[in-house]
């Protein structure tokens, strides 16, 4: 294998794939606006776009992963981006808002799948030392799809439509396709077989347990403000919706930031590292209560929680995989199925409990029930902090490693 392909090629197939994905999973977070007058909904229901995706996303990662487990991994990316194109277009020539939910589903459905396989994929690769790395390499798609993707697509649903939005969804996804078939190795070791009692021995773990509740509700804090961004700043904060494109794409600088740090600082010591990260986040979100309200303040506020709202992700895959392959050693590829799940069950709640906030108390309350969240994970990091150190501290493994 790797005598016939580079690594870093194969991470950057990888990437390219995760920044079309990426750009799916969040574009309506700027179309928003222009699906709430398409189709004469109110926001709660165009929150659905981003919550609906979620949930498809968190049933379908263990899901596929069991019906595809035995599957080559390079015939598998494939089939993978041909399900994520085909979803892209039914939502483009959605003729009702059901049909858009419907196109929604099956690019969550590729989505749940492609993470999965892409991480341990990126973690299988490199030297054992730089896998945290590796993924947040996997992971910089998406965090530049926050940079640009999400943006150009926003701008391009404000010119020609929303429908040329996912359009052009569709095209990266064609991309990405090319670059997977021709980078990825055809002779990938298949992982072993994914069982539903693989889904149960991880869920039984305590350890396991927890980490996926840390992701869950740590990273699905963000997402109580995140998909009610584009009308935040309109809205409360009086931007320009020429504006908030614009804003979008310094976002996304900064959560590529943010990504990056958090890989490498993820390394050595994740949890030390993650509960810095999510203690952060929570302060970030308090401020942004407060300063929610004023044109620059809350600009610069919501800047700064870009930085921290993806910083934490290659430390989650990275520490799932950890502990999988401490406790449950036959299914990690499944224990990772089941964080990609977890970040999905995260969003889903996030940006559910945000559009009922929206509805009943108004978009500035937000910020502080996604602090909620937060302040919830960080306990139960506390929690698998402490569950690490009778087992001589997982951190020390992963420093070993």
């Amino acid at each position: 294998m790797t005598k016939q392909f580079n690594p870093s090629w194969t991470l950057f197939a990888l990437a390219i794939s995760a920044f079309a994905i990426g750009s799916t999973e969040f574009i309506s977070v700027g179309l928003m606006p222009l699906l709430v007058s398409n189709f004469h909904i109110n926001l709660a229901q165009a929150g659905l776009t981003v919550s609906i995706y979620a949930i498809g996303i968190m049933i379908g990662a263990p899901v596929m992963t069991l019906l595809t487990g035995r599957l080559n991994r390079h015939r598998l990316m494939m089939l993978i981006m041909i399900l994520f194109i085909i979803g892209n277009l039914l939502a483009a020539s959605a003729p009702t808002f059901g049909v858009l939910l419907a196109g929604r589903v099956v690019a969550a459905l590729a989505h749940g799948i492609f993470m999965t396989v892409a991480s341990v994929i990126a973690a299988d690769v490199v030297a054992p030392a730089k896998r945290a790395s590796a993924i947040a390499i996997m992971f910089t798609g998406l965090t530049v799809a926050t940079v640009t993707g999400v943006p150009l697509g926003t701008m391009i649903g404000q010119l020609g439509g929303w429908r040329w939005s996912f359009i052009f969804i569709s095209m990266i996804g064609v991309i990405g396709l090319l670059a997977d078939y021709w980078l990825i190795p055809r002779n990938l070791p298949l992982p072993s077989k994914a069982t539903v009692r693989g889904i149960i021995r991880v869920l039984t773990n305590p350890q396991l347990l927890f980490a996926l509740l840390v992701t869950a509700l740590g990273y699905g804090g963000t997402f109580v403000v995140y998909t009610y961004l584009s009308p935040l700043l309109e809205q409360q904060m009086h931007w320009s919706a020429s504006a908030v494109v614009l804003i979008l794409v310094v976002y996304g600088l900064m959560v590529a930031l943010g990504n990056t740090l958090g890989g490498r600082w993820a390394n050595a010591r994740p949890l030390i590292a993650l509960f810095k990260m999510f203690s952060g986040l929570l302060i970030t979100l308090l401020i942004l209560s407060v300063t929610g309200y004023s044109h620059w303040l809350g600009l610069l506020t919501v800047l700064l929680m870009g930085i921290f709202a993806f910083m934490n992700v290659p430390g989650l895959q990275l520490y799932i995989v950890h502990l999988a392959e401490q406790n449950t050693p036959h299914d990690i590829t499944m224990a990772s199925a089941l964080n990609i799940s977890a970040f999905n069950v995260g969003i889903a709640l996030g940006s559910g409990i945000g559009g009922q906030v929206t509805t009943n108390l108004g978009l500035g309350w937000t910020p502080i029930f996604g602090a909620i969240m937060v302040a919830v994970s960080l306990v139960l990091l506390l929690g698998l902090i402490w569950l690490a150190r009778p087992a001589k501290s997982t951190d020390r493994h992963c420093v070993q490693n």
